[in-house]
């Protein structure tokens, strides 16, 4: 069995998102892949090199939404649906 957290490599560009699920979110292409599962999993890493901690949630179609909480749509200065961001998914903490 392994001991959390595990590291990860996993560095996607996509558009921020917003639908009634969560407010402002991010679809992370290839997670479901990476991670190994179609379940919630806690992760860290970087939001355009703003740190933050998450749970992604399943979409139910493959890949995970990331929720983006105010804090870090304010540090990025990114919130419009369309917008740009680079994650890095560094860490699996879950």
């Amino acid at each position: 069995m392994s001991t959390l957290p595990q590291p990860l490599d996993l560095t996607v560009t996509a558009p921020i998102e917003k639908d009634g699920a969560f407010a402002t979110f991010v679809t992370v292409p290839g997670s479901a892949e990476v991670l190994g599962t179609r379940r919630a999993v806690k992760v860290g890493g970087t939001i355009d090199g703003h740190e933050f901690a998450a749970t992604l949630m399943p979409s139910g179609e493959g890949p995970h939404w990331l929720p983006l909480r105010s804090a870090l749509c304010r540090a990025t200065g990114k919130s419009r649906a369309g917008e740009q961001v680079t994650i890095v998914l560094q860490r699996r903490l879950s």
